[in-house]
């Protein structure tokens, strides 16, 4: 990343803005929110796709009159 992270910080009292580059410290902090941000997405979007998925099984063996998988099963709302 080649420009300057900063933050901007406020004075309550006197109504003071100012504005500073991000410490070494608030870097990696930052960096591990980000981190931490993206895996939790990726984890959620992981999560709808199995269930999108397991629906769609569910569907079709209903449909065929198979049985279905107790996973199968609790994702039909009646």
């Amino acid at each position: 990343m080649s420009e300057t992270l900063t933050t901007t910080e406020m004075n309550c009292e006197t109504g003071e803005v100012t504005q500073r580059p991000l410490t070494a410290e608030e870097i990696t902090s930052y960096n591990a929110m980000i981190a931490e941000t993206e895996a939790r997405k990726a984890e959620a979007q992981a999560a709808a796709t199995a269930l999108a998925a397991l629906k769609t099984s569910a569907k079709a063996k209903l449909v065929a009159g198979e049985p279905l998988t107790e996973e199968e099963a609790a994702t039909i709302v009646l």
